[in-house]
């Protein structure tokens, strides 16, 4: 299949320079002409999501109009809404169609894959100086460590923050399971027999027990519950922590989330949404007190009375995700925070502010809750939260 990649009936802002086949085919060239052509048609399409398509691509080639259309549609296209549009694009660019109405201003593009060694400059790759301007230079930066991940969230650009937010959704939250009171029939032998099946299964062969069946103890999950900060000093935090808990509400069972503050509010149900986006904006809507102050103990108090001691918590993983600082007496958090371990699988702490050098638990809320804290852990980036939920799993 030939792309009118370079030489497409789209609408282009300067005049195009020659290219050779070899060039015009290459992977690189033709996804990210292919991007711009989406991008002008209205679509949202990241960097990450342009690499994944050139990797398909490199691995499928171009000859196939059918394998390129779906390795485009699976790598490029984020909503159901948005499959009209591409389809549109790609036959203005791969088929050579009309545009039919579609105006694309798409620039002259000269490709370059950069490493994190290279020269972080924007400017054009170095030449003999001698050579036309060709046209804006597109490019491509890999990192073999992946600097965002470990970006700190109070230092992300909205743009980042919003890759980020979608990196969460690829989270894989491993469930912890726990014994139950309920026994399962068992596929090899154990010490506990199932009279019951076995007696029935006897009466088929004329009363002999030719073949005896097994009990074992099952198991269930454990539930998690977790306990998001949202006050103003939690303020860089507070959104991804809870885009972290909608990650967890639907790629696990038995999740409860709870935001604290000066009050408590469950967010469970506006969490449960598949569409991040509208978990997230339901949320903020059920919360009223957010970027206001902090009363852990209090908090800590009614989820304790309304909700932990009574079954949310019993046998549970709970993680706060908070900085420590606390309006309230630390005696009463220091005693709401044992009555939580007492009743706890585990209880895990989560502050932001854990990685910045020299940092020691001086606030007044911390130093109470620390001693009844089972795991203290970072929450200041992605890769913090990666170890977060592995350390949920553990």
């Amino acid at each position: 299949m030939a792309a009118s990649g370079t030489g497409l009936s789209v609408q282009a802002s300067g005049a195009p320079q020659p290219a050779t086949d070899e060039q015009v085919n290459e992977p690189e060239r033709l996804a990210s002409a292919f991007s711009s052509v989406l991008r002008g048609a209205g679509l949202v399409v990241t960097i990450r999501r342009v690499m994944a398509f050139t990797e398909a691509l490199r691995l499928l080639g171009v000859g196939s109009r059918d394998d390129v259309y779906w390795a485009g549609r699976a790598t490029l296209v984020g909503s159901p809404a948005d499959i009209s549009v591409y389809d549109r694009a790609f036959a203005v660019f791969w088929e050579g169609r009309e545009p039919s109405g579609m105006v694309v201003e798409l620039p002259p593009i000269s490709v370059t894959l950069a490493t994190d060694t290279d020269d972080d400059s924007d400017s054009a790759p170095p030449g003999d100086g001698d050579e036309p301007d060709a046209g804006p230079t597109l490019r491509v930066r890999y990192s073999d460590v992946e600097t965002l991940r470990h970006k700190d969230f109070a230092d992300c650009s909205d743009g980042e923050l919003t890759e980020l937010h979608s990196l969460m959704g690829e989270l894989r939250f491993q469930a912890v399971t726990r014994r139950s009171r309920r026994a399962v029939r068992a596929k090899r032998i154990s010490r506990r027999p199932d009279l019951r099946r076995t007696i029935r299964r006897a009466l088929r062969t004329g009363g002999e027990a030719i073949r005896r069946e097994y009990l074992i103890g099952d198991r269930k999950p454990r539930r998690l519950v977790l306990l998001l900060d949202v006050s103003g000093s939690m303020e860089p935090y507070a959104r991804a922590l809870v885009r972290f808990a909608h990650a967890a509400v639907i790629g696990r069972t038995r999740v409860e989330a709870f935001t604290i503050g000066t009050r408590l509010t469950r967010v469970t149900r506006e969490l449960s949404s598949r569409d991040p986006d509208a978990g997230l904006a339901a949320a903020a809507d059920s919360v009223q007190d957010w970027s206001g102050g902090t009363r852990l103990g209090a908090t800590l108090h009614e989820f304790n009375d309304r909700w932990g001691v009574r079954g949310h918590a019993r046998g549970a993983i709970v993680v706060i995700c908070s900085d420590g600082w606390d309006r309230g007496e630390p005696d009463e958090l220091a005693e709401q925070m044992a009555r939580l371990h007492l009743v706890t699988h585990r209880l895990v702490w989560v502050n932001p502010l854990k990685h910045t050098p020299g940092y020691a638990p001086l606030a007044r809320g911390m130093a109470a809750a620390l001693p009844h804290v089972d795991e203290f852990i970072e929450g200041h980036s992605f890769d913090s939260l990666e170890h977060l939920a592995a350390a949920i799993a553990a």
